[in-house]
C-alpha cells in the first residue's frame, strides 16, 4: 500500500513540474517571438525610410532645368564665330550673361545647387571675356573652348532642351583639340571660321 502511495506521489510531482516547466517554456517562447516580431517590425520600418531616402536622393538627380534660351545664346556665339563675327558674339555673350539669372532653380538638391552654381560662374566669366573683346576673335575662340566644357557639363547633368551634338576639331590649339556642342550634325567650325569651316566631327548626341 505504501509503494502505491508513493509511486502516486511522484507521479503527481512528475506531473505538476512538467506543467509548471511547460508553462514557463510557453511564457519564454512567447516574450522571445514578441521580441523577435518588435524588431522585424523596427527593422521594415527603418529599412523603409532607406529606401524613401534613395528615392529622394535619386529623384533629386533627375531634377532638370530648363535651358533652352541659354543654349540657344551659346549656338548663337558657335555661328558668330564660325562666320568671323566677333561684334556678333559679343552679343551672343551677353545673352548668355542675361539668361542664367531667368532659370529656374526650384526642386534642385543642395548638391545640384552647387553644381549649378560652379558652372554658372565659369561659363559667365569666359562670357565676360567673349563680351569684352570685340576686335581679338582669337581670345574669343580661346574662351569659346573652354567654355564649352563646362557648356558640356551642364547639359549633360541637367538636360537639354532639345539633341545635342558634340563636334570635334582635331586641329585646334596646336593639334591638341578642341569641341564645340551643336543642334545640327552640320559642321561650322567655330575655331578656324571661314578658313576651315567644314574641319570637325560629331563625336557624341546628347540626350
Amino acid at each position: 500500500m505504501k509503494t502505491i502511495l508513493f509511486s502516486l506521489l511522484a507521479i503527481g510531482t512528475f506531473a505538476f513540474t512538467s506543467c509548471k516547466e511547460n508553462k514557463e517554456q510557453k511564457i519564454t517562447t512567447g516574450t522571445t517571438m514578441q521580441h523577435d516580431m518588435s524588431t522585424m517590425s523596427d527593422s521594415s520600418a527603418i529599412g523603409g525610410m532607406a529606401m524613401d531616402a534613395k528615392v529622394t536622393v535619386t529623384d533629386a538627380k533627375k531634377t532638370s532645368a530648363d535651358l533652352t534660351e541659354l543654349y540657344s545664346h551659346y549656338t548663337h556665339l558657335t555661328f558668330a564665330l564660325s562666320g568671323d563675327d566677333d561684334k556678333e558674339a559679343v552679343s551672343a555673350a551677353k545673352g548668355i550673361l542675361a539668361s542664367f539669372p531667368k532659370i529656374d532653380k526650384i526642386g534642385f538638391s543642395a548638391e545640384q545647387k552647387k553644381e549649378f552654381a560652379d558652372l554658372e560662374s565659369s561659363i559667365s566669366e569666359h562670357a565676360e571675356h567673349i563680351a569684352d573683346n570685340a576686335g581679338n576673335i582669337d581670345h574669343q575662340r580661346e574662351h569659346l573652348d573652354l567654355m564649352s566644357a563646362d557648356f558640356y557639363d551642364l547639359l549633360k547633368d541637367f538636360g537639354t532642351p532639345k539633341p545635342v551634338y558634340k563636334v570635334f576639331c582635331p586641329m585646334y590649339n596646336d593639334n591638341k583639340g578642341a569641341f564645340w556642342l551643336s543642334d545640327s550634325r552640320e559642321v561650322k567650325n567655330p575655331y578656324y571660321g571661314k578658313e576651315m569651316q567644314s574641319c570637325g566631327e560629331v563625336q557624341e548626341e546628347i540626350k
